[in-house]
């Protein structure tokens, strides 16, 4: 029987992304985009530190310090698609080329759907943002990369149901748009990145580090395009702690385990069910209503999930 706690990890992270919305929301009325995503990125990587440490004892009293470099050194020179037991090293170049990489893009992705949201509307932002579900298999191909008929169909289903949820008036192509758009092709390079990395290199290093220039880089276009006022960030606080230690130190923690194991398509498919949490959580804590309209967008994508499990659960080969 397939292990599906891959699947699992990935749809916690879909949980605390959707929960998150309301606590991002709700920051940009204290500071701007660059502002916040300093804060909450700087936070998640210096929450992971006594993670490291922690994973890092637990490692050594398992295995032992010969064995464990073993481990690596062999899965570094077979390459295998399974993880890689030892604590990559800081100077590990894998490491540090993986976690360059994935921080520019969760950097870029972040920034080009904040501004993205200046001249679009948040229910357009969540469909395009959202397509990288689509994007992620039409990549694979061109990588040579296999993507399993079952799950083209769950592929299809999550697309109509988020355009069910999230699109509710004339969808028109502005400047917006093609920022959002952008994004979505960022995060499908991510989702990539990310299954190629995670099982090359110490995972949780990998999520600290990739935080850390994220917030690096937020830092530095907060300091050259927006105005910084500590009081502002102070009683930003409760959605700051939020994002930063559950939305990136736990989640994007969870992506990058429950990606070891969970094929690419697939994983575009559960992390687009972060629009479907979203909305219930703003059912259960904002008030807000669901339509008619919205309940099926919601059933078809979880029947989405439903059919990736089925079809698409073990990781593609390289053919």
């Amino acid at each position: 029987m397939k292990n599906h706690k891959g699947e699992m990890l990935l749809l916690l992270a879909s949980v605390i992304w959707g929960s998150a919305y309301i606590f991002q929301k709700v920051g940009m009325d204290y500071v701007g985009p660059f502002t916040f995503g300093f804060c909450r990125f700087c936070l998640g990587a210096l929450a992971l530190v006594p993670v490291v440490w922690l994973f890092d004892r637990r490692r050594q009293r398992l295995e032992g310090p010969a064995e464990t470099a073993g481990a690596a050194e062999t899965g570094a020179g077979t390459g295998a698609r399974t993880p890689r037991p030892g604590a990559a090293a800081l100077t590990d170049r894998t490491l540090l080329v993986g976690s360059l990489l994935c921080g520019l893009t969760q950097f870029a992705a972040g920034s080009l759907q904040q501004i993205g949201l200046i001249y679009t509307t948040a229910g357009k932002a969540g469909f395009i943002t959202s397509m990288h579900i689509v994007i992620v298999p039409v990549l694979m191909i061109f990588l040579r990369r296999r993507v399993g008929f079952i799950t083209w169909i769950g592929v299809a289903l999550a697309v109509f149901g988020m355009y069910l949820l999230c699109i509710t008036e004339g969808f028109r192509l502005h400047l917006g748009d093609g920022l959002v758009f952008g994004c979505a092709v960022v995060y499908a390079l991510q989702i990539l990145l990310i299954d190629y990395y995670a099982v090359r290199t110490d995972p949780i290093r990998l999520a600290a580090l990739q935080f850390l220039i994220a917030g690096i880089l937020s830092g530095i276009c907060m300091l050259l395009f927006e105005h910084v006022v500590l009081a502002a960030i102070l009683a930003c606080a409760v959605p700051i702690l939020y994002t930063g230690l559950l939305e990136v130190a736990a989640a994007y923690t969870l992506e990058i385990f429950g990606q070891q194991t969970t094929a690419p398509s697939v994983t575009a498919i559960i992390l687009s069910l972060e629009s479907v949490f979203a909305v219930i959580c703003g059912a259960l804590f904002l008030g807000e209503q669901l339509s008619s309209r919205e309940i099926i967008g919601c059933v078809l994508m979880m029947s989405a999930f439903l059919i990736a499990q089925i079809g698409g659960g073990n990781r593609e080969k390289t053919d």
